[in-house]
């Protein structure tokens, strides 16, 4: 019987991780730019505006496309029963979790601060189930999604939706799957391949109700990023187009992203920037996810303690880490220092309780490891003492 050995994939390891550090460092800075949010300083700028207006291209879709590869690798550890098992238990519990517990600080930092409620958290608690909270601006307080948990929600959804596709593409329908990686790993055409479904359905989005999202994107074209993630591991060919093509396809995302920004700060374009920006954003996100690939399949291929470390705490970390920015900016943004110092203090204090929190207590609890959709922690029975005249005999 032939067998074939799967090897852990560093590079995908690397990128999660930097991803969810990416999602840090950008909320980190929600608290400057110019939109609203829970918490908010008083001067917003907009260079910061910009510079998230960059990440939300890729950011978003690079996690659910990694979630998408990753969901490729899992199909080979069970049948759907397992698998629905590892997602209740890596993903719906921690929503549930994040749903009826913290979400209510981040409801009740941001009605305090947005003068819609005053008083203590305790006070506000019988009110968190008022209503259903779906943004800034929302009247009701009860965070379903569990505010920045709102990708485990989604990612837990399309498990289950997509998982007779994901079961037909690794057995019967592996043909149809090779097809796809055949027809993505032409040539000069990945990027647009990628762009061209998501185009369409841009189309169709737009005219309707479902273009609400999180992220920087529709909640629908999450799909996309997705599959793309599961199709892109299971062809090698392809795989290795994405690693020729990777400074091609950052090049052009990169002058894509730059003509978007042009466009949006330019006032005098803004009917340049109707017309062509929802189509620069596309393609832009569908030229840097296969750069991004392509210099971690180049470059990060080697595990290290670190990696092994951070590798185990990344959903925990992400979990943490916008209640902990909240809590930390909620004081910070208040004082009378510089903006950038305060940003430098929320990022620094907020990492630092954000990894002691789960280095001393997540990591080493099985019950908060559980709650965090980790694996408990097996510890090796205790050594049995030979009597001695036993070990004698023997």
């Amino acid at each position: 019987m032939e067998t074939k050995t799967i090897q852990r994939r560093f590079d995908l390891d690397w990128l999660r991780v930097l991803a969810i550090l990416s999602v840090f460092i950008y909320h980190s800075t929600r608290f400057f730019n110019l939109g609203d949010w829970h918490v908010k300083n008083v001067i917003t700028y907009v260079w910061v505006e910009a510079l998230e207006r960059f990440m939300e291209i890729w950011m978003m879709p690079l996690v659910f496309l990694i979630s998408g590869a990753s969901i490729f690798y899992a199909m080979n550890k069970g049948g759907a029963g397992t698998f629905f098992k590892d997602k209740v238990f890596r993903l719906l519990i921690p929503l549930l979790v994040a749903m009826f517990t913290y979400a209510s600080l981040q409801i009740y930092l941001e009605r305090v601060t947005h003068g819609q409620f005053s008083g203590s958290y305790f006070a506000f608690l019988p009110h968190y189930f008022e209503g259903v909270y779906l943004d800034v601006g929302s009247a009701g307080n009860f965070a379903f999604h569990g505010m920045h948990m709102w990708y485990v929600m989604i990612l837990f959804i399309y498990c289950l939706l997509f998982h007779p596709l994901f079961r037909w593409w690794k057995g019967s329908g592996r043909g149809m799957l090779n097809k796809i990686g055949d027809i993505l790993g032409f040539p000069w055409t990945l990027w647009l391949a990628l762009a061209f479904p998501i185009l369409i359905l841009n189309i169709w989005v737009s005219d309707t109700d479902l273009e609400f999202g999180a992220g920087g994107w529709p909640f629908l074209y999450y799909i996309f990023f997705l599959l793309y993630g599961f199709v892109i591991v299971s062809h090698e060919r392809l795989q290795a187009n994405i690693k020729r093509m990777r400074w091609f396809h950052l090049t052009l995302g990169l002058v894509l992203s730059a003509a978007l920004l042009i466009l949006t700060a330019n006032p005098a374009l803004a009917s340049l920037e109707d017309a062509l920006g929802e189509t620069f954003y596309i393609l832009s996100a569908c030229c840097l996810l296969p750069a991004f690939l392509g210099f971690g399949m180049q470059h990060l291929t080697k595990t290290s303690p670190f990696l092994k470390y951070a590798g185990e705490a990344v959903m925990g970390f992400y979990i943490l880490h916008q209640t902990v920015l909240l809590i930390a900016g909620y004081f910070v943004v208040q004082w009378a220092i510089p903006d950038f110092a305060k940003w430098m203090v929320i990022l620094t204090t907020s990492f630092v309780v954000i990894m002691a929190t789960y280095e001393f207590a997540v990591r080493r609890v099985n019950v908060l490891r559980f709650l965090f959709g980790m694996k408990p922690i097996t510890r090796a029975p205790a050594a049995q003492t030979m009597d001695p005249q036993v070990a004698k005999a023997a």
